[in-house]
């Protein structure tokens, strides 16, 4: 009976170990590459909080320390006030890591050194989806990193590309953030996520930029005057500044994924448009990458 009872509760814990196993193994590696600490914040932060909420693994890139982005700091010292409101930003969204990477802001360039150290970030995450701008935008740190991730895209299963990381298995689905830039073409928003629960995390993630959401921006704009200084009245500004405003195109897109009744009714989305680099994927696979949407 003891030796029967033995072999029952070894079955019963290698059962157990096997669905700890595969629980691991179904969650989903986001990478979401920006040029700057707050671009993928911006661009992706409702929809990076959903996937924290449901237990899978995200984790942002700024490309540059962010040090040439304010009117009366910088160099060294910006770089790292701007690392420590990424920390913060990240603990807000609930995600995984946020990684700075140690190139000067404002002189990117799609270099093969950054193009190395943009693959390996994208081979150590063991990314499903890559997320990153556009190669058309007002700002070069913006554009190049939008090139250095195109590059990137094919090389991340070359063996011999980049050899101190080992390659990827399959070719992850490389996805751009939304921009509102008209040429060379429009963006296109093949998928479109709700984040009206996640809306208020977004913004106390961006709020966490003070540097760059209450200082630098309002500075360019020339409404520094208008920032508030109490929390409450600045959580108040952000949502008024940066919620962004829903596009007919991405309206039909809700209206795609969610149902026509549902899709009509969101508040907020986030877009992203399928990269023709890398996996293309089907419907189906954008449900099981994006399993908010089922």
């Amino acid at each position: 009976m003891k030796k029967i009872l033995v072999i029952i509760c070894f079955l019963s814990g290698s059962v157990q170990m096997d669905a700890v196993a595969q629980n691991e193994n179904s969650k989903l590696n986001i990478i979401v590459i920006g040029a700057h600490p707050d671009d993928a914040d911006n661009k992706s932060g409702g929809t990076a909080a959903l996937f924290a909420e449901m237990g899978h693994n995200v984790k942002f890139v700024s490309v540059t320390n962010g040090d040439a982005g304010h009117y009366n700091k910088g160099g060294g010292h910006l770089a790292k006030i701007r690392r420590a409101e990424a920390e913060k930003a990240a603990k807000e969204l609930g995600i995984k890591e946020y990684t700075v990477l140690d190139n000067h802001d404002g002189e990117l360039l799609p270099t093969l050194d950054v193009r190395h150290q943009i693959i390996r970030e994208i081979r150590n995450w063991n990314a499903d989806v890559v997320l990153s701008p556009r190669p058309a935008d007002y700002h070069p740190d913006h554009r190049y990193t939008g090139i250095l991730v195109q590059d990137a895209a094919y090389l991340v299963i070359v063996p011999n590309v980049t050899p101190d990381t080992p390659p990827l298995e399959k070719n992850p689905v490389f996805l751009y953030l939304e921009d509102r830039f008209q040429k060379p073409y429009p963006f296109q928003p093949d998928i479109a996520i709700d984040i009206t629960s996640t809306f208020d995390k977004k913004m106390q993630a961006l709020s966490a930029h003070e540097s760059q959401m209450f200082e630098w921006l309002p500075w360019t704009s020339n409404t520094l005057e208008e920032v508030p200084e109490g929390a409450d009245e600045r959580q108040e500004y952000m949502s008024k500044n940066w919620s962004g405003s829903i596009t007919p195109d991405e309206r039909e897109a809700l209206k795609k994924w969610y149902g026509k009744k549902k899709g009509s009714e969101i508040k907020y989305a986030e877009s992203f448009e399928v990269c023709e680099y890398g996996r293309q994927p089907t419907e189906e696979e954008i449900i099981r990458l994006f399993p908010m949407l089922r």
